[in-house]
């Protein structure tokens, strides 16, 4: 008697490890690529016609805040999970400034146990570094669920900030799994904070207080101790131009993320038209820091592609500079804001795919994600490059409902997102109930 399959796609343009693009089908059975070539005589249960799409790894989002618990106004693991799988992306990192803190067995294990029943995607989340954890991190690191540790430089809430270095090196001394960090120099930060506090300032001076130095002197520091304690870290959200030419440097230990916005947006025009819609940290800077991070992306300085989705309601993004709070959605647009750049010949399909599915798994060692192989899970985000697409408010499912890049005109969206070898998007729709799973890994 001959196996029947889960799933069957077919017609589609594939794209495999060697990075080439065959039109061959594939086969899935229990969660899993189990077969790849002509199967046109194989019998399945469910069929996907892709009339040449382009079929990629499942893409990954290694940087997402879904504010749950403690700031669920905000976000929640069901609507960010929905965003990504609406926008293609099939598996999440999540950071831990919730609240409390992800900073405990305890408090990861909330997260986990929320996520099994509302997840639409794979899921994973990161254990914050804090003052108090440091001797407990080398455990912690290697709990089920937990991606690795995050650090905040700077920019922290609650218990998380690490400004010293003698607190730094501690931690990144404890544990041997890649270090994920937000690199702005705290002590700048409060330096400066009066530029805009003591002065009748807009938002445009976002980027004036967090100079690029505040970026520079802290992602200096941080690969000084790194280099030190001989700990593999990934700076993420880069925004300098400088940092690109510093990171070249020490490309054995380091890896580093660019979000989409810092490629998309620079100032003073952003701010100009989006107000504080367009606020993150580190901020998005002149046209200059702009072309760097995109030469870092030529020269695969760049490693990673990450939203840093950090939605906030639109009532608390039209507070008064300096107090409206930073950040911005971003899980759903990733993939569709990087394909219409791969439509407009600013990187390659290989080059999406290095940023979004393969590095990810390669960089954090995923299990049996970011390539189309036998044997790895079958997560999928199937791609029309040629669907011309408007980005609308409307379109977001966060809970928060704006996008910075509403009304933008973009060519190239997913249509099928494949989780686990289920169907849970098709054509903007969600077709599944939430079916996500813990993201597994290899550790060194």
């Amino acid at each position: 008697m001959k196996k029947q399959l889960d799933l069957i796609i077919t017609g589609g343009n594939v794209f495999l490890p060697n990075s080439s693009i065959e039109k061959i089908d594939i086969g899935v059975k229990d969660s899993k690529i189990v077969e790849l070539g002509d199967l046109s005589k194989k019998d399945c249960k469910k069929k996907i016609i892709t009339n040449n799409l382009i079929v990629l790894p499942g893409a990954i989002d290694t940087q997402v805040h879904f504010r749950e618990p403690g700031l669920t106004h905000k976000e929640d693991i069901m609507n960010g999970t929905r965003g990504a799988v609406l926008g293609g992306i099939t598996s999440i990192f999540e950071m831990p400034n919730t609240n409390p803190s992800t900073t405990t067995k305890k408090a990861l294990n909330e997260k986990l146990s929320i996520a099994q029943k509302n997840a639409y995607c794979n899921y994973s989340f990161f254990v914050g570094a804090a003052k108090e954890n440091i001797e407990n991190l080398k455990n912690l690191e290697r709990l089920t669920g937990c991606c690795g540790v995050k650090i905040f430089m700077g920019s922290s809430t609650g218990d998380l900030l690490v400004e010293d270095d003698d607190s730094l090196r501690k931690i990144l001394a404890s544990g041997s799994r890649r270090v994920a960090v937000h690199s702005e120099d705290e002590y700048r930060l409060r330096e400066r904070k009066h530029l805009v506090e003591d002065y009748k300032v807009n938002v445009s001076s976002h980027p004036l207080w967090r100079d690029s130095q505040t970026a520079i002197r802290s992602t200096e520091r941080l690969l000084k101790i790194a280099k030190e304690t001989k700990r593999k870290i990934h700076v993420l959200h880069i925004s300098t131009k400088d940092e690109i030419l510093i990171l070249k440097k020490f490309k054995n230990f380091s890896t580093c993320e660019v979000t989409p916005q810092h490629l998309f947006f620079y100032a003073p025009d952003c701010y100009e038209n989006l107000g504080s819609l367009a606020q993150m940290n580190p901020p998005i800077r002149d046209k200059s820091h702009n072309i760097g991070l995109w030469k870092g992306i030529e020269e695969k300085i760049v490693d990673v592609i990450g939203s840093d989705h950090a939605p906030h309601t639109l009532e608390e993004k039209k507070k008064e500079y300096p107090n409206c709070p930073s950040g911005m959605t971003g899980v759903q647009t990733i993939l569709p804001i990087m394909l219409n750049f791969v439509n407009k010949g600013k990187l390659g399909i290989n080059d999406l795919v290095r940023l979004l599915c393969s590095n990810p798994a390669k960089i954090y060692n995923m299990k049996f994600k970011g390539e189309i192989k036998i044997g790895n899970d079958a997560d999928f985000s199937i791609v029309d490059l040629n669907k011309e697409f408007t980005i609308t408010n409307e379109w977001i499912a966060s809970k928060s409902g704006w996008t910075p890049y509403d009304g933008v005109k973009i060519k190239g969206l997913p249509v099928f997102t494949v989780v686990n070898g289920t169907i849970v998007m098709q054509n903007s729709e969600i077709t599944s109930p939430p079916i996500g799973k813990p993201v597994l890994f290899n550790y060194d």
